[in-house]
């Protein structure tokens, strides 16, 4: 009898559902996704009108005046930028807000306890990113474009970029939130960190515009390459071929990814 109990007890920290906790990480992608979508106009109309307001003033004090950037006019030479910006910035506000509100109220331990490993919690908080990412995009692409008159001259690849965007700025907010320790720290990473990152990738302009030394550092900034790439996707132009785009986003995101999933497996600023 004595030796069954002690079975039991070993039994107790044997992982009984494979190698990976499906319906785990399913209910943590559930979650995610459900976290942003009760609140769907600040999570996905108030993107939407942001994009819409750019593509407006820039339509009104820019467009008509410049001349055509790469080969096509301005107002669609920014379309792409405008999407693809809109679309990190919702990804990194995704897993970084959740991260850093679960800190904060004292239930990060909810997420900590169930069986599931530090891989699934990333793949899981990531997933719930890009998801709004996605969702952004899409009412993005159906909405303003149509009114701008901006076609899609490859999908697939459009497609690609705007997920592994979503993923590296998703993977990017974990990061953040699990550094930050209050609202206000996320808010300094968000304004000094994300938004340079954004705004300075050749959102609004073709790099091949800036001196040579800052056109090098800008092929240093993986967000350029995600915005390139969506613009390739879109346009159908780029700045930079959109192979080896994927291959510097492909490894920047798993750069990021792996950070904190090294940080979740130790548990740093998460347990203490």
């Amino acid at each position: 009898m004595a030796e069954t109990g002690l079975t039991h007890a070993r039994d107790m920290g044997v992982r009984r559902f494979g190698r990976f906790n499906w319906l785990g990480l399913w209910t943590l992608i559930r979650r995610e996704t459900l976290r942003f979508l009760v609140v769907w106009t600040q999570t996905l109309l108030a993107p939407l009108v942001t994009a819409g307001l750019f593509m407006m003033i820039f339509s009104i004090a820019i467009g008509p005046q410049r001349g055509d950037v790469m080969g096509v006019s301005f107002l669609h030479f920014i379309a792409p930028g405008i999407l693809t910006m809109t679309v990190i910035q919702n990804a990194f506000a995704n897993t970084s807000s959740s991260i850093v509100v679960s800190k904060v109220q004292g239930n990060i331990v909810d997420t900590l306890m169930p069986p599931l490993s530090a891989g699934e919690l990333v793949t899981g908080y990531v997933v719930g990113g890009v998801v709004r990412g996605l969702l952004v995009a899409l009412a993005i692409a159906a909405v303003l474009f149509p009114i701008v008159g901006v076609g899609v001259a490859h999908p697939l690849w459009a497609l690609v970029f705007v997920v592994l965007g979503a993923a590296f700025l998703g993977a990017l907010g974990l990061v953040a939130g699990i550094v930050a320790q209050k609202f206000d720290q996320i808010a300094a990473i968000t304004n000094f960190i994300v938004m340079p990152l954004s705004f300075l990738s050749g959102t609004f302009y073709s790099i091949e515009a800036l001196p040579p030394v800052i056109n090098t550092l800008s092929h240093w900034n993986p967000v350029f390459y995600i915005i390139d790439g969506v613009r390739f996707g879109v346009l159908g132009v780029s700045d930079s071929a959109p192979e080896k785009g994927l291959v510097v986003t492909l490894a920047a995101t798993a750069a990021v990814g792996g950070l904190a999933w090294y940080w979740f497996r130790t548990g740093w600023r998460l347990k203490s």
